[in-house]
C-alpha cells in the first residue's frame, strides 16, 4: 500500500539568527501571539514559492529556502497540512505591515510565553537539522485547545473569528 499525503494547504518558515540562537517571529495582528512567518497557499501556488512570498509580505525579509524541515498532516479540524521550510534572510529590513504588530529575534533559551503550538516544536524540528519529517501535529489537539479557551479566552475567540474571515486587527 502506497501512503500518499495530502497536499499542504499552509507553510511556515524557520528563519534562525547566523550562530542558531535566535529564531525570528512575528507578532500578528488579528490573533496577538508570536509565531513563524507563514500562511495560506495560493492557487496554482508552489509550497516553495508560498513560503518566499508571505515571508516577504509578513516580514519585509527576502529569502531564500535552505530545506524543507518537515510535513505536517493534522489529526482534527484544529491545523491543517502544513510544510515548514527553514529559510535565510538575503535582503531586506524588519518591515511593520497590516498583518504584524511585530518582527524580532528571540533567543531560543527565552521564547516568548504566548507562542502556541505547534510553533514550538517546529522552531526544534528545524534547529535539529534532520532529514525532511512526516509528523502528525499531536500537539494541535481538543484537550489543548480547551485548557487555551479557559486560560486565554480572548486570544482563542480571536483565533475562531480569524478561522471564520472576521479578523479583529490591533
Amino acid at each position: 500500500m502506497i501512503f500518499r499525503m495530502k497536499p499542504p494547504v499552509s507553510i511556515a518558515g524557520a528563519i534562525f539568527s547566523s550562530d542558531r540562537s535566535s529564531v525570528l517571529l512575528i507578532q500578528r495582528r488579528d490573533v496577538p501571539v508570536w509565531v513563524l512567518p507563514g500562511g495560506g497557499i495560493d492557487p496554482g501556488e508552489k509550497p516553495e514559492e508560498a513560503v518566499l512570498r508571505e515571508i516577504l509580505e509578513e516580514t519585509g525579509f527576502t529569502v531564500k529556502i535552505d530545506r524543507l524541515v518537515g510535513d505536517y498532516s493534522p489529526i482534527n479540524r484544529l491545523a491543517k497540512q502544513t510544510q515548514l521550510f527553514e529559510c535565510s534572510i538575503l535582503s531586506g529590513e524588519a518591515t511593520i505591515n497590516s498583518e504584524c504588530r511585530n518582527i524580532q529575534f528571540f533567543p531560543l533559551t527565552s521564547l516568548p510565553k504566548k507562542i502556541p503550538p505547534p510553533y514550538r516544536e517546529w522552531i526544534f524540528d528545524a534547529l535539529a537539522q534532520n532529514p525532511p519529517l512526516s509528523k502528525q501535529l499531536t500537539s494541535v489537539n481538543y484537550p489543548r485547545f480547551l485548557w487555551y479557551l479557559l486560560s486565554h479566552p480572548i486570544l482563542v475567540c480571536r483565533f475562531l473569528l480569524a478561522r471564520l474571515g472576521l479578523s479583529i486587527n490591533s
